[in-house]
């Protein structure tokens, strides 16, 4: 059994924290002091909590043994360290190194009321090396589900044990609201009017994200004029963001692997549905039919 807790905090891993530290970032992330400088981006952390990636652990005596499996990024900030997947893009396209541009948040759509922007690219490169060139970028980090570190930073602000605590609440990686619900729909909006405008849509997400989408293809694609959609795949390896894989695929095969869902059984569904069934006046306090109290 493992529980995910904070994997990075303020940029640094949590078991590299000394307890003063932890101590000192809990009451950051608790409000009580001003966020440090984000070590990703030159801007204070304005993520609430400060949690960069989450990370499983294993217990021993309600204390952190050692981490599960791999950390998964919850903050779309983490994939800036060193500029490395913008870096990774300009060089998959091939632009030189020396005529890369970025430019952040570009209006892409526009309101027919107000006129004005309606969404977003979050990321553009471009290149005017021999006229101009771009591509466009969304970075997409993971959502949670279950409970929020609250409990975590409270139990932090005071321990002074050199082992940090146990994750105190149950959480996990929602993969369906961070793609089918998230991502999908940017790629769905975004990747036609780029491919009519003869460029492509690239997508960073993390290994454990990818995974999630059936992992790399049985023979993946590195040529661009292959697909539509260019996946980047960092991985999180010793606190550093490094490559780990990429390939080129289709807008609609993109769509596919962020809708890619099983029915559950009958029997399943059912089995659940009774546990959760109630009677309408426990729902909403009202006076029971004949026959019932």
């Amino acid at each position: 059994m493992s529980r995910y807790g904070i994997g990075e905090w303020y940029g640094r891993p949590l078991l590299s924290l000394t307890p003063a530290e932890r101590r000192a970032y809990a009451a950051i992330a608790m409000g009580d002091a001003a966020p440090p400088t984000c070590p990703f981006r030159p801007m204070a952390c304005n993520k609430r909590g400060g949690v960069c990636s989450i990370q499983p652990y294993r217990e021993a005596d309600q204390r952190i043994r050692d981490a599960a499996g791999e950390p998964v990024i919850v903050c779309p900030t983490r994939f800036e360290q060193d500029g490395m997947v913008i870096r990774w893009l300009a060089e998959i396209v091939g632009f030189q190194p020396d005529d890369v541009m970025l430019a952040r948040e570009v209006p892409f759509m526009r309101s027919t009321t107000t006129g004005k922007p309606a969404g977003k690219i979050d990321l553009v490169i471009a290149s005017r090396c021999q006229g101009l060139r771009w591509f466009g970028l969304e970075v997409q980090a993971v959502y949670f589900s279950g409970a929020g570190m609250e409990a975590e930073f409270a139990a932090l602000r005071h321990d002074q044990h050199d082992q940090p605590p146990y994750p105190l609440r149950h959480r996990r990686p929602d993969w369906r609201s961070s793609s089918a619900k998230r991502l999908m729909p940017q790629l769905q909006i975004k990747g036609p009017t780029l491919r009519r405008w003869h460029s492509k849509i690239a997508v960073a997400v993390d290994r454990p994200f990818f995974a999630s989408l059936g992992g790399p293809s049985a023979h993946p694609s590195q040529d661009l004029d292959a697909g539509d959609v260019v996946w980047l795949v960092p991985e999180l390896r010793d606190g550093q963001l490094v490559r780990s894989h990429w390939e080129v695929l289709t807008l609609e095969s993109s769509s596919e692997r962020l809708l890619a869902a099983d029915a559950v059984t009958r029997v399943d569904f059912e089995r659940v549905l009774q546990q959760k069934l109630k009677f309408l006046q426990a729902v909403f306090g009202l006076a029971g039919p004949r026959g019932h109290p």
